[in-house]
């Protein structure tokens, strides 16, 4: 059990985040409290914090999906594909093939097959292109 310094209500650590540099690896307020003062800060400092998610890069350029369509046409028309097949109820969703975590997307070994794709999770889809962007490194310089 802990006290919050905020609330000044005993808690099991559960109710806590963990904090490294705290004597016992717990922050001193509970979990609620915390929340209630990241929400007040934000509203108090709401334009900095849109500023700073402007910024900080995680969305995609005015023509990005325009572009990429450009770029790579048999990749989106089998992304499209497979949108369509999954709404039409032609093609269901499993658990990754990897790791069997059951939030999936599909990865295409060959675009010119759209619909024949691996289900895999983000973490085990991002290893399997750093695999073969690494085996495709390799070839090209052999």
């Amino acid at each position: 059990m802990k006290t919050c310094f905020k609330c000044k209500t005993d808690k099991p650590h559960s109710e806590f985040y963990r904090h490294s540099a705290m004597g016992d690896g717990y922050l001193g307020k509970c979990k609620e409290c915390t929340k209630v003062d990241v929400r007040a800060n934000r509203r108090k400092n709401l334009e900095y914090y849109r500023e700073y998610d402007r910024k900080r890069g995680n969305r995609w350029k005015p023509n990005y999906e325009r572009d990429y369509k450009v770029k790579f046409p048999e990749k989106n028309k089998a992304h499209k594909a497979v949108s369509n097949a999954i709404r039409d109820g032609k093609l269901t969703k499993e658990p990754c093939f990897m790791c069997g975590s059951e939030k999936v997307v599909g990865h295409h070994p060959d675009y010119s097959k759209p619909l024949e794709v691996i289900w895999l999770c983000q973490g085990c889809h991002k290893l399997i292109h750093a695999y073969e962007n690494k085996a495709n490194e390799i070839r090209s310089a052999a």
